[in-house]
Parts: C-alpha cells; structure tokens; sequence
C-alpha cells in the first residue's frame, strides 16, 4: 500500500500506541487516560494549541500550516475527528494486549481511530506542508453518549472556526487498507425506544382473573413487523428492531403487572421517520387495547440523524483516499448502522469515510481486533487529506 514515507516509519510506534489504548478501554465519558495521553503526545508534537476537557472528556488541538513565506497559512481550517471511547463488552480476542478492564474493551476500533489521527497530527506538525488550519478533535462518548453533540456545545465549531470536517470509521468486510466513501447519505439515522405494557397481574393458572401483558407484547412484537413491510415505500430504507422483552416479575408462575419491549428504529429519510412513528403509535395502542391492557411508546432523547455526507467533500476524500492507495475507492451502500459524527454534519459540511479493516470479525463482537496494518494507510490518508484541500501556493 503506498503511504507517504514518514508513516511507514511511524508504523511500530503507531501500533505501541494503538495497543496500549486497546489494553485499557474507557467507557464513555471515562476516558481520562486516553485523553491525557492524546494530549501529552500532540504537545510533544508541536501543537500550537492543546485544549482538554473539551466536551467533558474531548481533546482538541491545532496545527497552523505555512503559507507564503513560510508564515502561517491563513486559507480554510479543516477539522478531523477521532473517537475514544470503548464498549461494556468482555474481550474474547485472547491477545497478548487484550483489555486489562473486566468488561470494558475496544471492541469498534476506536483505538485504532484514535491513533491514526494522532499519527497525523505529528506529521503534520513537522511539516506544515499545508496553507491554512488544522483542527484535531478527539471524540468522547460516541457510542451512544452523544459526546460530538458535547463537544458542538461546547462551541468546536465556533470557537475553532471550523469550515468543514472530516471522519474515519474501520469496516470489516473491505479489504484491508481500501477506502469507501459515499455522496450524500452513508449511515442511518437511529432512535432507541421503548413500549411500556400494562394489565393485571395474577397467578399463572388463573390468568382469566387477569390481563396478560406477555400475550399483548408478544402480539405487539409481530404486530411491529408490518410496519417496515408495509407501511413504507418498498424503495426506502428503514429498520424497526425489537431487541429485548423484560416483565416486572422474574417467577415462573406470575403473570406481571407491565412488561417492556425495547428497540431501535434507523431510517434515512425524516418523512419515512413520520410515517413509521404514526404506525407504531397506532399498532402498539390498539394492539393492547385488542385485549385489554394499555401500551405506551417512548422515544429516547439520544438518537442521532442520518449521517449525509457533503457531495463536494465526499468526492474530496475520494481523491485523498485514491492518492494514497493509487485505487479507486470502493463501491458500497449505505449502512444502517449510525453514527453521532452526523451531528457534526449537519452543522459543517464535511464527509465520513470507511477504512477496511480486512476479514475481521464484526464491529461490537467480543472477537473483532482492529488491524494494525492499516495504521499508517489511514494516517497518511488524513494527512493527504490535509494537503490536498490546502496546497501551498507555488
């Protein structure tokens, strides 16, 4: 794979740094020693600024480019973002550097995100081959503790003076090291909630003394199937799913006062998100209803948008990520997995982009392993990046 020299020669320190965050995963909104290590190593860089604390546990930091001169550039400020957090999963990898936390482990490689773009971060701050600004931002609370919402509040946008802004996921299934970038929707949007069940509680052997809340959830859960099915034009994407039933009673022979269902709903399109949203009112109030007990739908305050890439950036990172492999990049389509970097698109344009991470296993598996090899491809693709929408006037 041909990266850009001074990567090939980062490649063991990368992969030391990247093992050591995966030896010592922090939960989301916990990640103080993979922040303070961040920050330790983009002071040693050169930063010309380091900022912690940056949406609770965020780190951010700047590189000013040369312009003519030699002075500092004064062209567009680019943002990159990285996320830091791990997940509560117990490792099963087996590794010689596998989580030394019982229950936490990096498990959707941001680890290996984390240093991709700190190996940028000190290639770009020893050559300063670009003619603007920099801005590295390392991400908090992405899995679903809406750390880039925490970061926007606290004015990244703003106070950085960010134009547009760029992300990098791992993907298991592209080749190794191969890129995948889309214009215009990439992930999906994705919403949690839960359906609340009410009846009667009684004994098991008398159950027409009372109202079976698991017989009126478990009409409700393939009641909810028609939803997608048919309620929604066939050529639009969209995903009801109901992940989990839990009653108030763990004995065998109560039939429990309320049970919960809960799922997620993922959708590209808003107008689909009120067709289904309508439905499922409707469906899981008259379903209950139907036998007599009472179900209540609520959303969670936590769901993210699809995440749509700016076509003009899009083709931008298309370039990069060609310039740096010397192929084109991969056909996809979108996914229905989501991503809180679409908050951040939704204020600057901008585009996500996937890296192979080879025959993996899957993101969120107790088994997945980000590889290593890919370290210096996505570094350089960040740096390349950098470069390519800054030059440096001839």
């Amino acid at each position: 794979m041909p990266v850009k020299n001074r990567f090939a020669e980062l490649s063991d320190a990368l992969t030391a740094w990247r093992r050591d965050f995966h030896a010592h995963p922090e939960l989301r909104f916990e990640e103080t020693r993979t922040a303070g290590l961040v920050a330790q190593r983009l002071r040693e860089f050169g930063c010309d600024e380091v900022v912690e604390g940056f949406g609770q546990t965020g780190v951010v930091a700047v590189i000013q480019g040369r312009g003519q001169g030699g002075k500092p550039g004064r062209g567009r400020t680019i943002g990159f973002r990285a996320d830091m957090d791990a997940l509560p999963i117990e490792e099963a990898t087996g590794l010689g550097y596998a989580s030394k936390t019982p229950g936490k482990m990096h498990a959707c490689g941001h680890d290996g995100h984390t240093t991709m773009l700190l190996g940028a971060a000190q290639y770009l701050a020893e050559t300063r081959h670009f003619d603007g600004t920099v801005v590295l931002c390392f991400q908090p609370a992405e899995e679903g503790g809406g750390g880039a919402r925490a970061m926007l509040d606290d004015g990244l946008m703003e106070r950085f003076e960010i134009d547009e802004i760029y992300g990098m996921h791992n993907w298991p299934g592209i080749e190794a090291g191969q890129f995948a970038v889309l214009e215009g929707p990439q992930m999906s949007a994705a919403e949690a909630f839960r359906i609340v069940v009410t009846g009667k509680g009684g004994h098991g052997a008398m159950p027409h003394l009372s109202v079976d809340t698991s017989l009126v959830a478990s009409h409700i859960v393939v009641a909810m199937q028609s939803v997608v099915a048919r309620a929604v034009n066939p050529l639009r994407a969209a995903v009801i799913s109901l992940c989990g039933i839990r009653s108030d009673t763990d004995i065998y022979n109560v039939i429990p006062d309320s049970v919960t269902i809960k799922g997620t709903l993922r959708y590209f399109d808003t107008e689909v998100r009120k067709v289904i949203g309508a439905r499922m009112e409707a469906i899981i109030a008259h379903t209950a209803q139907a036998y007599g007990g009472r179900a209540v739908l609520e959303f969670a305050n936590d769901g993210v948008p699809p995440t749509v890439n700016d076509k003009e950036a899009a083709r931008h990172a298309a370039a990069a990520a060609r310039a740096v492999t010397g192929r084109a990049t991969v056909a996809i389509d979108p996914v229905m997995p989501a991503e809180d970097f679409s908050e951040m698109l939704q204020v600057r344009p901008g585009a996500y982009v996937f890296i192979g991470n080879g025959d993996s296993a899957d993101l969120h598996n107790p088994q997945y392993n980000f590889n290593d090899a890919i370290l210096p491809v996505g570094a350089s693709f960040l740096a390349e990046l950098a470069e390519s929408r800054m030059p440096l006037a001839e």
